[in-house]
């Protein structure tokens, strides 16, 4: 379509998690606790790191970068749903609309290709750990990190460009709680195949390139760790990653779930329900799943106490 005959949107307009009045409350209060637990527990970890000496390695390094992504793609999407919730205008700016959308692109991408880059890094300090700290430097993580945050920007950009150059001339109501791309394809009149091709194309190669490191990476750990004599060394490798795979298993999972499946089996409401997960649950699980699991991160949280106390 001739972008003159679209028209000029300056908005679009939510219809939200739901309509029933009965539950919003509920889910308000839920929503509420989930987002500051996000808020409480991605700034403790971000801020515990930078505090204490120790975690200053590759491994917190790449954590902290993983909160800093949680926190960025939840806060972009969670404050404005929280409102919509109970206010009556739930529109939201074509400008604003546009920089939720890469926002959320760029820090979503972002963990994706973060988690393999964690994988990495956990088969290089089971494989050969007296030269980890050689073979992960400080600017092998900062390239590693800028790559990540480059490819990043890319694939969201490019997402960014296509999609909000479509044409929006019938209904600016979104069947969403925020700018998604499924539900703003769904809204356009404009042929929208280029676009779908484009995310298949990108998004899947992020998800391919993300979901192959890891398995490549654990099973160069699993050969590594089977050259380990004593069942409490094994043990001791295997358990230092359990909770990088719980949340490449979580967070994976939910993504291929939301944006692979059959467009036949394509329900908004299954799609607000799986975009609850991963905008709002995951990011409050990731610190929790870290820090629980984690030895040296409740050694450093007593020894930070310990230091205020003084």
């Amino acid at each position: 379509m001739n972008r003159e005959n679209c028209s000029s949107l300056t908005e679009f307009i939510f219809l939200g998690i739901t309509t029933n009045s009965e539950i919003k409350v509920t889910l308000f209060t839920i929503l509420l606790v989930v987002y500051l637990i996000n808020i409480l527990a991605n700034l403790g970890i971000i801020i515990l790191i930078k505090l204490d000496f120790q975690l200053h390695t590759p491994m917190y390094f790449f954590l902290s970068h993983l909160s800093f992504s949680d926190l960025c793609y939840s806060t972009a999407i969670g404050p404005k749903m929280l409102v919509d919730l109970f206010a009556k205008n739930k529109s939201i700016p074509f400008n604003g609309c546009v920089l939720q959308f890469f926002t959320f692109c760029i820090f979503a991408d972002s963990e994706c290709l973060l988690l393999a880059v964690m994988a990495f890094d956990r088969y290089k300090a089971i494989s050969n750990p007296l030269l980890y700290t050689v073979n992960m430097s400080s600017r092998v993580c900062s390239m590693l990190m800028a790559g990540v945050y480059l490819v990043a920007m890319v694939d969201a950009l490019t997402h960014t460009t296509l999609t909000f150059h479509l044409c929006f001339c019938g209904s600016n109501e979104i069947n969403h709680f925020f700018c998604d791309n499924p539900a703003l394809l769904m809204l356009s009149c404009s042929d929208t195949q280029v676009n779908e091709i484009v995310v298949f194309t990108l998004f899947g190669f992020i998800e391919l390139t993300t979901i192959s490191g890891v398995i490549v990476s654990y099973c160069y750990i699993f050969l590594s760790v089977l050259k380990i004599h004593s069942a409490e060394g094994r043990f001791k490798a295997f358990s230092t990653c359990t909770s990088h795979l719980t949340a490449v298993a979580i967070f994976q999972g939910t993504m291929l779930f939301v944006y692979f499946r059959p467009s036949s089996s394509y329900s908004l409401d299954e799609d607000k329900i799986a975009s609850l997960f991963y905008t709002h649950v995951i990011p409050m699980l990731n610190p929790l799943i870290y820090s629980l699991r984690n030895k040296d991160v409740k050694e450093a949280l007593q020894r930070v106490k310990n230091r205020r106390c003084f």
